[in-house]
């Protein structure tokens, strides 16, 4: 541990040994620790030693306590005492981490950078560290949106790894730039990026568990580049691909031999995480596609196997998987009738959003846009106004920005008083020309949202364009909640222009499909149109069958809807700004319209 040329003095390993006995007993005892490590100063150690107890101190006070002044004061120190001393690389460098990660922790981002900048400048002949120290200072950048110059110092790192001959870390630092220009949004240099890494990955023969890992990095970004372009259909070999994978690599073991290269000494994501991943991004093709019973199922596991690892690991990426499971979920049970369930689980990422400012601000606008979801379903369309209003001040993120926009639209279709503002923002999402992002599942979305309007307007021919429209482009990426919506829509078009033959060819496969889902608004509609039909062709038993559907589907709504807006998270509702409250007052009752559901 001391690394010194000569033979480490007893004491200063009698002292080391007690630290290190007391920071691994269960529980730590940290004082004692500290206490053996401060006892190392009284020996007037050679710099050596006073570097790396430096070190030691700084790194144990900074994790395992709040002296953060004190802790601070000595990685400071590591680092300034370290850069006098020459062979001495790994104290030096992870001094310089530490201190940089410690500097972020307070917000002290500008210390943080020349740290970093001047230890990778002198780094260069330690391959590990040099590579290392590019991903942290790329990190930092990234954290702070400048993602220009993340993705300059990740080509650094690729060009560095090729030079030092690891073609696996010129694999990640390529993946992770191509993660970043996704976020970007810039298509045009991606796919040339993903195209070079696809060759490298399948032409590197190396340590199994690497390669399969840099496999499922691959596979995850091109998934979700086919999803955030709505392609749900198209995306379907990838995700079966990295489905497959994740299945590998739990059958590997992790004690396979260490890459004699150091500059290879990395890894992606623990398997453990890499799994969660793979349940993740299956739960967004599972809900973008509408099969909402599979992504329960799938969320569900995830969950399970996310609260297994956070009681072990207090890794950040866990939280934020966490979050983004629950913002699908959540969307999935407004869906399948299930508000009040999805009201708690919206509170819950309120409550995993304070316990992180990072995390918070990073989905503050996913929040204020489930809050306006929910609000739409339970008839509060003033709040979802609000609450739509708010997330679209707080959000940079085109595709959300034009889901949110989409969502507006609906809610002044529906108060059917609001037209300038109507008109204004469908200009914003106009689907036939200078659509604000290449979303195939926000664009077919657009058309329905023009197929509402001109329904609502009496204006049938130009309602049924825009709704085939929309069908067309649900059924080639099996979009299925989007076909049934536009099936019922149109089936109602049809039934009030008196042509019941093809409504009843709408609305059938409409409610076929809305069961499968299971979307309970569309089977309320559904069995709502299907009643009338029935009746206005004479079929006596058939309309009976339906109006009891529709009774038994407005029952279950009625009693979700009233369990909802009792809870004492539908407060939740008023709030539009600022940290959302920590405690919820008990609703006396049910305080929104039931005439929609009715």
């Amino acid at each position: 541990m001391a690394a010194s040329t000569e033979a480490p003095e007893p004491w200063y390993l009698a002292l080391l040994g007690f630290a290190e006995h007391f920071r691994t007993s269960s529980p730590p005892k940290i004082r004692l620790c500290v206490h053996c490590l401060q006892a190392v100063f009284q020996f007037k150690p050679p710099p050596r030693v006073e570097a790396r107890t430096h070190l030691q101190l700084g790194s144990v006070l900074y994790r395992h306590t709040k002296n953060s002044e004190l802790a601070q004061t000595h990685l400071e120190k590591a680092w300034f005492i370290s850069q006098q001393i020459s062979q001495f690389e790994d104290v030096k460098f992870e001094a310089a981490s530490i201190l940089s990660e410690f500097y972020c922790q307070q917000n002290l981002v500008d210390s943080a950078k020349p740290v970093l900048r001047k230890a990778i400048q002198i780094s260069q002949q330690t391959p590990y560290w040099h590579c290392r120290l590019l991903f942290q200072l790329a990190q930092l950048h990234a954290l702070e949106k400048d993602l220009v110059s993340a993705c300059d110092l990740l080509g650094v790192g690729a060009e560095y790894a090729r030079v030092m001959g690891s073609e696996y870390t010129r694999a990640l630092f390529l993946l992770s730039k191509g993660m970043l220009l996704l976020m970007e949004r810039k298509l045009s240099e991606v796919h040339p990026l993903l195209t070079l890494c696809g060759t490298i990955v399948e032409n590197w023969q190396g340590n199994p568990i690497q390669k399969e890992s840099l496999r499922v990095f691959f596979l995850v970004l091109q998934v979700t580049h086919y999803l955030d372009a709505g392609q749900v259909k198209s995306v379907k070999p990838c995700l079966k691909q990295l489905q497959q994978c994740i299945q590998t690599i739990s059958t590997l073991h992790d004690d396979e031999i260490l890459p004699t290269n150091p500059a290879a000494l990395f890894h992606w994501l623990p398997k453990e995480h890499m799994c969660v991943l793979v349940y993740l991004v299956t739960v967004m093709h599972s809900m973008q596609a509408g099969y909402l019973e599979k992504a329960q199922k799938y969320t569900d596991k995830a969950l399970m196997q996310l609260e297994k690892l956070k009681m072990l690991d207090s890794s950040p990426i866990l939280s934020t998987f966490q979050v983004i499971l629950l913002e699908h979920i959540i969307m999935c049970r407004l869906v399948t009738g299930h508000k009040a369930t999805a009201l708690q689980e919206i509170s819950q990422v309120c409550q995993l959003c304070q316990q992180s400012p990072r995390l918070f601000t990073n989905h503050v606008a996913q929040l204020h846009t489930l809050l306006g979801l929910y609000c739409i379903s339970v008839n509060c369309m003033d709040n979802a106004e609000a609450q739509f209003t708010a997330a679209l001040q707080m959000t940079t993120h085109q595709e959300l920005w034009t889901f949110i926009v989409t969502n507006l639209a609906s809610v002044y279709i529906r108060e059917g008083n609001r037209h300038q503002e109507l008109y204004s923002l469908l200009e914003r999402i106009n689907p036939d020309h200078n659509f604000p992002v290449s979303s195939h599942c926000l664009r077919a979305a657009a058309f329905y949202i023009r197929g509402l309007l001109s329904f609502f307007q009496g204006r049938y021919n130009e309602a049924k364009r825009f709704l085939r429209e929309t069908l067309k482009m649900s059924n080639a990426e099996d979009l299925n909640r989007l076909t049934a919506c536009s099936l019922v829509l149109l089936g109602h078009i049809f039934f009030v222009l008196g042509n019941h033959r093809e409504s009843n060819n709408m609305v059938v496969p409409a409610m076929q499909l809305a069961s499968k889902i299971p979307d309970m608004s569309v089977q309320l509609w559904s069995s709502a149109l299907l009643k009338d039909l029935n009746k206005a062709c004479g079929n006596t038993m058939d309309a009976h069958e339906a109006a009891q559907m529709h009774q038994n589907f407005s029952q279950q709504l009625l009693q979700d809807h009233i369990a909802a807006c009792s809870l004492p998270e539908h407060n939740l509702i008023s709030w539009t700004d600022g940290l959302p409250p920590g405690q919820f007052q008990p609703q006396n009752g049910p305080t929104t319209s039931l005439a929609s559901l009715l």
